[in-house]
């Protein structure tokens, strides 16, 4: 496993991060333990969490895996999802905010959160709002780092340029979506994360099982989370993803490798990336990610696969620019 430093923090993160997202749901407590134990064999230093996985179980699991080395990892939690049935159970408001760590403090069974990210905009929360929460929290010691999930870029310019002329901590993470089905982080998202030097841990390399291996323009398992779950299915529901899913896993065959490993090593090349983050049901659905950490890929073959995805347009859509000047 290599490492690599978080944006400017100078904290160095495994170049592979574990959702921990199936703790307490698709995997009990026993399987986790053992998803846990691979990661760590692994070398992963960098756990994901957030409050609303498995309603609190996914951070109670992590929490008594990781008690008797919590030091020698970055953990990550976030909030602004709902959480209850109650009207204010959710967003980013100072109340809020101060309530859910806490309460994922004592779930996780630690003093404070490494990097405590805002799962989504809030429409209904003016950002200086969020961003005095989060000051607060930095400075109680409860949070270290900050950042946010699931932002346009213009929002997360917003915020650092509000926590720069009030001289609060600012976002120091990203995690956006990201992979050969969803790339329109490259846009502007990517470039703008390189720019103001954040960290980037992106989710979804697979495409939620998209890039698995088991899909194909007439391909389809029985079950699954793209057949089962109706927000990944209206997420992926494009021919044209599915039958990039096709040729996908044609290449992954020519050259003998498992899509799942070439789908996460295709996010980790982005230069930006600072790493895609993994996960699975079971240690043995885990395996094809982790081996991403040992396949190196040159940019002829990152070149080769990305040509079978659709590019995102150009931020001015001036698709001329893209045309080499003679």
């Amino acid at each position: 496993m290599r490492y690599k430093l978080l944006g400017r923090t100078g904290v160095s993160v495994s170049e592979l991060c574990f959702g921990t997202m199936s703790f307490g749901g698709d995997a009990d407590e026993a399987e986790s333990g053992r998803l846990y134990a691979a990661a760590r064999e692994a070398g992963i230093n960098f756990f994901d969490c957030a409050n609303r996985y498995a309603k609190g179980e996914s951070e109670k699991i992590l929490g008594r895996l990781m008690a008797k080395e919590r030091d020698q990892l970055v953990i990550t939690s976030k909030c602004a999802n709902p959480t209850g049935d109650d009207v204010n159970d959710r967003g980013t408001n100072r109340r809020h905010m101060k309530m859910a760590v806490e309460d994922s403090l004592r779930r996780l069974g630690t003093d404070r959160l490494d990097i405590l990210i805002l799962h989504r905009w809030d429409a209904n929360t003016p950002l200086e709002e969020t961003l005095r929460g989060l000051e607060d929290l930095v400075r109680e010691g409860k949070v270290v780092y900050t950042g946010a999930s699931n932002f346009a870029a213009w929002q997360v310019m917003k915020g650092l340029g509000i926590s720069a002329r009030e001289q609060w901590t600012r976002f120091e993470v990203i995690q956006p979506m990201y992979s050969l089905v969803k790339r329109q982080v490259e846009v502007e998202i990517l470039p703008m994360a390189a720019s103001e030097s954040l960290g980037v841990m992106t989710y979804g390399p697979v495409g939620g099982g998209l890039l698995s291996g088991k899909y194909g323009p007439d391909k389809r398992p029985a079950s699954g989370r793209l057949i089962d779950n109706t927000e990944y299915n209206a997420r992926y529901d494009e021919a044209w993803a599915y039958e990039t899913a096709g040729k996908f896993t044609e290449i992954a065959a020519a050259r003998g490798v498992h899509p799942v490993t070439l789908a996460v090593a295709w996010a980790k090349a982005n230069p930006a990336v600072t790493c895609p983050i993994i996960g699975a049901r079971s240690a043995e659905q885990l395996r094809p990610s982790l081996d991403a950490a040992e396949f190196d890929m040159d940019a002829a073959l990152r070149d080769e696969i990305s040509a079978l995805s659709r590019e995102p347009v150009p931020a001015t859509d001036r698709l001329e620019e893209r045309r080499p000047t003679k």
